[in-house]
Order: C-alpha cells, then sequence, then structure tokens
C-alpha cells in the first residue's frame, strides 16, 4: 500500500432551500441552510483538493453540475449520483471512481466540517496497516468517512431503513466483517445537522472560520447582546484505533 496514492470521493447535495441540511432550518431559515452547504461543499473540496490527491465530487441531483463546478476547485471532478437510495448511490460512485482510479479511496460527505487531510492521511495508514477498511465514526452512530484499499460494494448495501439511523456504524462492520474484511474505527467526530450539532461546533474550537459566521447569530441575554459561539476553548485532537 505504501507509496500507492490515494483518492478522495464526496458525497454532496446540492446547496438549494429546502432541500438540504433542513434540521437546521428552525436556525438558520432554508436560504440560511442552502448558503451553509455552499460553503460546507467549498471548505471539503478544497481542503481535499489542497492533500494533493485527486478529487471527486459525486453530486444530487443530477442538474446541479453548474451549482457544484462553482463551488469546487476547477481540477475537481464532478459526476452525479445514481441510484434509489443512499446505498446504491456509494456503491455506483465508488465503482465510477475506481474505474479511473487504482489505490485507497477515502468517502466522505460534507457534514462533519472539522475533518480534514490529517483524517484522510490517519484513515490511509490503517489501509497501510493491512486492514481493508478504515472508518471515522460519528457520534450519532453514522460515520463521517470510511476509506477502502478497493472496491468493496457490500460494505453500503444496508436496508433502505436503516441509512441516517443510530446503527449504520456497527451495521457497516457487520457487513465487512460478513465479506471477510477487517476494518478499524478511528476516534468519531460529531455531524452538523440540528441546531444542538451548530452550538456544540462553535463552542469545540474547531469551527472553520468561513462556516462560523454562517452559524453565528445575534441573541439578547438580560439586555445584552452576545453572539451564540463566541466562545473557542482549544480542544486537543486526539485519534484512537480500536479494531472491529
Amino acid at each position: 500500500m505504501r507509496g500507492v496514492s490515494g483518492a478522495i470521493l464526496i458525497m454532496a447535495r446540492a446547496p438549494r432551500p429546502g432541500a438540504c441540511k433542513t434540521r437546521l432550518e428552525p436556525l438558520l431559515s432554508a436560504d440560511g441552510c442552502a448558503a451553509l452547504q455552499a460553503q460546507l461543499i467549498r471548505h471539503t473540496a478544497e481542503w481535499a483538493h489542497a492533500s494533493g490527491r485527486p478529487v471527486w465530487v459525486a453530486f444530487d441531483p443530477p442538474d446541479a453540475k453548474p451549482q457544484l463546478a462553482a463551488l469546487v476547485p476547477a481540477t475537481v471532478a464532478l459526476f452525479a449520483q445514481q441510484g434509489c437510495d443512499l446505498g446504491e448511490r456509494l456503491t455506483h460512485a465508488v465503482a465510477h471512481v475506481a474505474f479511473k482510479h487504482t489505490g485507497p479511496l477515502t468517502v466522505l460527505g460534507t457534514d462533519s466540517p472539522t475533518l480534514d487531510a490529517r483524517d484522510v492521511d490517519a484513515l490511509e495508514l490503517v489501509l497501510e496497516g493491512g486492514w481493508d477498511a478504515g472508518l471515522i465514526g460519528a457520534h450519532d452512530g453514522g460515520y463521517a468517512a470510511i476509506a477502502l484499499a478497493r472496491p468493496a460494494p457490500g460494505a453500503f448495501a444496508l436496508p433502505v431503513q436503516l441509512w441516517g439511523g443510530p446503527h449504520v456504524l456497527q451495521s457497516t462492520l457487520d457487513l465487512l466483517r460478513r465479506d471477510g474484511l477487517s476494518a478499524a474505527v478511528l476516534d468519531a467526530v460529531h455531524d452538523l445537522d440540528t441546531p444542538a450539532d451548530a452550538a456544540r461546533l462553535l463552542q469545540s474550537g474547531f469551527c472553520p472560520p468561513a462556516i462560523r459566521p454562517l452559524l453565528t447569530r445575534p441573541t439578547r441575554t438580560a439586555g445584552v447582546t452576545q453572539m451564540i459561539g463566541s466562545s473557542h476553548p482549544q480542544i486537543q485532537r486526539r485519534l484512537h484505533v480500536r479494531s472491529a
């Protein structure tokens, strides 16, 4: 594995009001959620591109290519997602990239803005260590990223009703194990899906600067105007590997 260049695949929903980040609408409004989604796509694509790896973005819906092209570096390859559910779309997207790229592939979305190239480095080190797959868990029971040494379509064959639920990570590990593949899991991160997630991210010290203004709104407490998320405690970033 060492010396083989890894690639990054980003799964992205177009930033359209009412069709993205809808659980944040009570905090941000539909237009605010679309603006946030646009910045999340831009942020993720920029750090992925800056890592020096080839990058693909699989977008949805199929007519969103011009909108996505305006948000990502020019050398990032764009293609439409295909499939009826997330599992089918992931399977197709990984196969699309594998046809053009030989080597490890890290698949991620745009919902975890604290991810960066160091996390991809860590996942690729897991693969170099002999694991077939490496995952970064999410605190909601899903996962923020999965790295594969080679295509593993079975990893995404979850029943439709499980996607988005609290058992996605464990069910994925079970599928990998069923197919005789080994997997290691890195420390979990938080997704950005709800107002509580937004408050946590703003207070964590890890909110990307370009995203912070889109989550910050004025509030009044006892006649004093404060900004939500104005605290910036620095928390040491740690990754631990556990086998699964």
